[in-house]
Formats: C-alpha cells, structure tokens, sequence
C-alpha cells in the first residue's frame, strides 16, 4: 500500500472513531483529500477534511482537526501532527515511512513513478510543417514539447501515438516545383525566370544541384508542365526524407506521417474525405448552403461566425480539410486528441472545436498554444543563419548545441511562455547551464558508486550492474538522520505525484524543473554527508541506497525530457 492510500485510511478510521464515540455527529464519513504543503516546514502532507466538514458537524474547524488528531491510531509512519491556519491537519511522515520510496525506486528502476493503465488512447499531434523547405527552430520546439508530453503521459499509464501532419496540398507545393525546376535551369546554364522562383532559399538551389547530380540535364528540354510534376513530386520526397532524418536525430520517433493531400484524393467512389465529412454533417442538419458557397453552422457551438467549407469556385477551404482530417483522427479510434499549434493559431480554436463537437466528439480535442522561439547567443538575438544568411534552422541548432540541449531547453519553459533560448547557456558546461547541473548530479552519483566498488573513474563497468553488486539488502534506514537526507527522500516521494501532475496538465517542462531541484538536492547532500563512511559500513549502506535511488530518478526524469543520463562528465 502505498503512502497516501495508508494516511488516508488512518485519518478515515479516526473519524469513524470519533463518530463512534459521539465526539462528532456526521451522517457519512466524507473521502479524505491529501495535498502537499506548499512550505516542507508544513508536513509531507495536509488534508482540508475538518474545514469541509464544519458546517455539518457544526464545529469550529480547527475543532474538528483536533478530535481528528486525537482519534488518530497510533502508526509509526507517523512522526509528528500540527492544527494549521483555519483547520488543517498537517502530517509529518517517520524517516521509516519516507525511506519506503527508497524501496519502490529499486524496485521499480527504470518504472520507478510509473502509473497504472489509464485505459485512454490518446494522438498527440505536434509538428504541422508544409513539405517545401528546412523545418525552423519553432518546429524543433513542438518536437521537443510533443514528444515529451508523450513520454510522460505514456509513463503516467496512456497509451499514445505520435503523429506529424504534412501539409502537402495547396498552391504553395506548386510555387515550391515551380521554384526548384527555375533553378534547375539557372545550374546548367539554361534560360530561366526569376519571377517564377516563389521560395529563394539557397536549399531550393541544394535541392536543384541534387537532382543535377542524380539525373542530369535530361529534364532540361521537356514540356515545363511536365518537368513541373517531376519535380514536385521528386523535391517533395527529398524534403520529407530530410525531415523524417532531423527528427529520427532529435530522438522523435512518429507513428504516422500524415498527409494532407490524401483528404482531396477522391476514393473508388469519386468521393473525397473531405465530402464525405461535409455529407456527414449535412445528415446531422449542421451544413447549409449559401451564395454558391458550402457553410458550416459554426455558431451553434459557440464560434462567432458560420465557417465556409467549400467556395464559390468550389474549392475546400483550409478549414475543410481540417474538418475531414480531425474526423479521420476520431474514427481511427483514439479516446483524446492533443494538438499542439503555433500562438497564432489561437483565432482558430472556437471552429475547430465547434466542428469536433458537430462530428460527435465533445471534449475529446485539446489545443495547446506555443509561443514563440527567440535564438540569443550571449544575451544577443540571433535572427540569421551564418551559413546561409537566412533564418537559423531546426537543424542548425542542433549541430551547434547537440540534441541533449536542445531537448532540454526547448522544454524547460511552460509552451504558453515565449521561450528565449541561449545558445551559449546551452553549451555552458558549468552549474549555469540547468541541464549541466542536472547531469552532473548524475554522474557524480555514478561516480561514487564506482568509488564505492573500488573502481577508477575511467572504468567503463556498467553502472546498472556495479550499483547492483553493491546493494545487496535492505540498510537500516534510520541511520539516515542528516537533514539533507531526509530533504531527499521527500524529494523523491513526490516524484509519482509530479509524473501524474505533468501528464494530467499536459505540462512536461515540470519534469525540468523537479530534476533540477532533485540535483540541487543530491549536491547538497554530497557535501554535507560523505556516502563512504569507512569505519561505518552500516552507515555507507544505507547513503549507497539512497543515492542510487536519487540516480534512479534522475535518469528517468531526463528520459522523460528525451535526454541522455551521462555516468561520467
């Protein structure tokens, strides 16, 4: 049983107790709440109980808290009780009970926080891109956030797919071949039009000089409308591969690559997704028709104004294809959808969630909004890539800082903050850098334990195995009295409760900031309390346990992050 269930059960028999003896008069005994202080001066945990039930058993809360306490069973998890403020009933754990969390992270190892099966299938969806040039440094954020969030609501009990939504339909992949076939022609020495080259990026030029390098001339003298097709398809194909390539690098793995253009492709019938979406809606009376266009009655959800799905001219609007994609999202099967989008997004919100509403699916859609990425090297902001003269791209950033630092400090900051992101923090290798400091506590546990084991510093012995060889039973755990001790175990007996908090409020960055607090606290009690006592085996058994337990959390709040757990730096 784990903690919170046991107080809640002690508390739940005192006011049974209590009523029992006529010291309250309730007619039921209410659920207990348990919440943890904000000030660790204030207990391990507080409950509300007494001040809920004041008006019915028509006592004073702290009263109340009183006849609690009192009717509290005696248990030796349990080291001290405190009244607070209008009626709280703070509970301060015993070093056995904390040093319980020691056992289940051992145990647990890699599990160590892990949740129970939530029985929810849930897509995040977190990188829309437009397949025609290099991803920016705000896509790296959304993979950084998205995959996060995946990482922490899977190890939270979800199940999760991961997908990337291409957008590859519409005239700007008409602009995109037009633009690279232009090219095409300028590297060999061809008549060209420069008016005709809608995307002036150098990689439009890269990809050109690829297909010269393949294929040739031979496209040179064919029809311009088919050497336009060629290259649409081709270019295409060679940015998605670059894509699909930078985030296999970031350590982003997607179930599914989504495109677009499959929604206007019509099926055996001649029908399109997306008609057969707007079909669907008409059935359901929510689609009218008006001035030659196709509306949806948006309002009746609470949008502003009625959305167009199909033009005059006939053609779907943007929103048409999202109305047939979130349908095709549903109907694959998922519980909840989450998308992530750009802070520009934002006006786009009240239509898409009246149309999922309209679909049949009420409250499954979850927009998050991410604010934007500034580059700064130094305090100074970057805005052009030194290579290209353009913007910095996604994979820029990473060659310069790594995929660790990237990860990292593209998750740190909550994703409705604007994130400024230093490049020359992000290399730091010093306490200044979060993730550094983080790390290091890593492997300055890793490094005891090796000392421990009679081991150097340059041995490339498993850590897993070597910590393994060195804990062997269960220490004596009272032993561990230092206040920096005991301020540990608190830490980590709120590591369950945080993975539950991140993945509930879809908020990964707390994973960031509980490790960095984690290793404050393992540095604090490195230099306060040497693990290696040599005349006290007792002692060193029961400080090895602990800070392999606090190694435990650390590699898995950094893998949660999408981050490496370094045994030397």
């Amino acid at each position: 049983m784990d903690t919170k269930t046991h107080l809640t059960d002690l508390l739940t028999a005192a006011l049974n107790s209590a009523v029992d003896d006529g010291s309250l008069t309730l007619a039921a005994i209410p659920p207990i709440e348990l919440e943890r202080p904000r000030d660790p001066n204030h207990g391990d945990w507080a409950s509300p109980v007494a001040l809920r039930l004041a008006k019915e058993a028509k006592r004073a809360p702290r009263d109340i808290a009183g006849i609690i306490v009192d009717h509290l069973p005696q248990d030796d998890s349990i080291a001290d009780t405190e009244i607070a403020g209008p009626g709280f009933i703070n509970l301060t754990l015993s070093t056995a009970a904390l040093a319980q969390v020691l056992v289940e992270a051992h145990t647990a190892r890699a599990d160590f926080g892990r949740g129970t099966p939530k029985g929810e299938y849930v897509q995040i969806e977190f990188i829309s891109a437009n397949p025609v040039g290099p991803m920016h440094v705000g896509h790296g954020r959304w993979a950084a956030l998205g995959d996060s969030l995946a990482l922490v609501m899977e190890h939270a009990g979800y199940e999760i797919q991961r997908e990337f939504l291409l957008n590859d339909e519409g005239n700007q992949m008409n602009i995109f071949a037009e633009s690279v076939a232009e090219r095409y022609l300028e590297l060999l020495g061809k008549p060209f039009d420069e008016n005709e080259i809608g995307y002036k990026g150098a990689y439009i030029k890269d990809i050109a000089q690829q297909i010269i390098d393949a294929e040739g001339d031979v496209w040179a003298d064919r029809p311009a409308d088919e050497r336009r097709a060629y290259f649409r398809e081709r270019s295409y194909a060679q940015v998605l591969d670059n894509m699909k390539r930078i985030c296999d690098r970031f350590g982003v793995r997607f179930d599914e690559w989504f495109s677009e253009h499959q929604l206007h492709v019509p099926d055996a019938s001649g029908t399109t997704a997306i008609q057969r979406s707007i079909d669907g809606l008409r059935e359901k009376g929510y689609i009218y028709d008006d001035d030659g266009a196709v509306w949806f009655k948006s309002t009746l959800f609470g949008d502003e104004k009625d959305r167009v799905l199909i033009k005059k001219d006939g053609v779907a609007t943007y929103f048409a294809a999202d109305v047939a994609y979130h349908d095709n999202k549903f109907k694959r099967g998922f519980d909840r959808v989450i998308n992530i989008w750009g802070a520009d997004h934002h006006g786009y919100i009240p239509r898409m969630m009246a149309v999922v509403a309209a679909l049949g699916y009420p409250d499954k859609l979850e927009i998050l909004l991410g604010q934007l990425v500034t580059l700064k090297r130094g305090g100074v902001e970057v805005r052009m890539s030194k290579r290209t003269g353009e913007m910095v791209t996604f994979e820029e950033l990473i060659d310069e800082v790594g995929t660790d630092a990237a990860r990292y400090h593209l998750v740190r900051i909550s994703s409705d903050q604007q994130l400024v992101f230093d490049i020359e923090v992000a290399k730091d290798q010093s306490a200044n850098n979060p993730l550094y400091y983080v790390q290091y506590a890593h492997a300055r546990i890793c490094s005891v334990l090796r000392k421990a084991a009679g081991m150097s510093g340059d041995d490339a012995a498993d850590i897993d195995a070597i910590a393994e060889s060195l804990i062997t039973g269960t220490p004596d755990f009272m032993l561990l009295t230092d206040e920096s001790e005991i301020a540990l175990m608190r830490k980590l007996a709120s590591f369950s409760e945080l993975v539950e908090r991140a993945a509930r409020d879809r908020a990964p960055f707390r994973l960031a900031h509980y490790g960095e607090e984690l290793a404050a606290l393992v540095h604090q009690f490195y230099g306060r309390c040497p693990v290696i006592v040599e005349d006290d085996p007792a002692l060193t058994a029961a400080r090895l346990y602990e800070v392999d337990a606090a190694r435990w959390a650390l590699k898995t709040v950094l893998a949660l992050i999408g981050v490496s757990a370094p045994t030397k730096m």
